[in-house]
């Protein structure tokens, strides 16, 4: 498959969109200001754009609408912010729809590269992989795979979408460890982590805020991160890369992306407005409170970040030889 351009040489050559020109610095935002949310309600994105959502509006003077667009592994989210014209309309996006899907679909319906401009990185966090509490008998990866193995493929595990981190840190742990099972995909990860708790789906990767109410309920046990980098509240769980799988991690993150066209000034004006919010101590508590690392930084700092993860994850998955068309 013929490799994308990456963000880094692709903001040097895309060409600019026609954005109102309301939407200077100075006139900007003239009117509410929508945030698309590539997942359902209760997801971990979900979380992160309404804690930060009437902080950024009573700095703008403008109400912040947020919008839940979940489906086709969160690129429906983002292609309303690739392809939006009216200067106003960002989305929160995550690995999936950004550094992952050129290599996974022979076509999308918008060119990360070409078609969005990266804002800030609001926030990172390991995948969690986690089993139904009844089901699996398994309290370390050891464990887990050896439980995996013996049931001769017939293994199933939930994923918050096709492409997302979760399912490929699920696919690159069956290629290292030796074992098969079979992928059952859903529009965010709340309902991926109530098929687990349900015991529809044996196991999941996913972020953790959405698997905490099950794991208080003794319905879901959590038995390893994807990363050795982690937040507190992970800090008893070994990383995958310690307990015997040392090539598996990964890091999910997510952040904020406006049109490809958006004035530089107003990009710059909500990546520090964003950097602002993200240490509200208010909004802080409530990010970390949920296990998410905050990030922020400039928008070159997300634009090289999103260039190694291309860099990392494109060769791995035609190695894997992962396809969802």
């Amino acid at each position: 498959m013929r490799r994308r351009p990456l963000f880094v040489v692709a903001a040097a050559f895309a060409l600019p969109l026609l954005v109102p020109a309301a939407a200077s610095a100075q006139g900007w935002p003239s009117r509410p200001v929508k945030i698309v949310v590539p997942t359902g309600p209760g997801s971990s994105l979900d979380l992160i754009v309404r804690a930060m959502g009437d902080k950024l509006g009573a700095r703008w003077g403008q109400p912040v609408v947020v919008e839940n667009k979940p489906g086709a592994g969160g690129m429906l989210g983002v292609d309303v912010a690739a392809k939006a014209t009216d200067g106003h309309t960002l989305a929160i996006g995550f690995n999936g729809p950004i550094a992952f899907g050129p290599f996974l679909y022979r076509k999308m319906p918008y060119d990360p590269a070409r078609d969005l401009v990266p804002v800030i990185m609001t926030t990172s966090q390991p995948n969690v992989l986690a089993v139904n509490a009844e089901k699996v008998r398994a309290s370390t990866a050891a464990e887990f795979v050896a439980w995996a193995k013996a049931q001769h493929g017939k293994v199933n595990y939930s994923s918050l979408g096709n492409g997302s981190s979760a399912h490929l840190t699920m696919e690159l742990l069956m290629a290292e460890a030796g074992f098969t099972a079979t992928h059952v995909p859903f529009n965010g990860s709340p309902p991926a982590a109530m098929a687990v708790a349900q015991g529809e789906a044996d196991a999941t990767f996913m972020v953790a805020p959405a698997l905490m109410p099950h794991v208080r309920n003794n319905k879901v046990r959590l038995i390893a991160v994807s990363s050795t980098q982690r937040p507190e509240s992970l800090k008893d769980l070994p990383p995958l890369s310690t307990s015997g799988f040392p090539n598996v991690e990964s890091l999910a993150w997510n952040g904020l992306f406006m049109p490809a066209g958006t004035p530089e000034a107003v990009v710059s004006r909500v990546n520090a407005d964003a950097n602002a919010v993200l240490q509200d101590p208010a909004v802080r508590q409530a990010l970390e409170a949920q296990g998410l690392t905050i990030v922020g930084g400039s928008a070159a700092d997300f634009r090289r970040a999103i260039d190694a993860d291309v860099k990392r994850w494109g060769p791995l998955i035609t190695r894997l030889n992962i396809k969802l068309d």
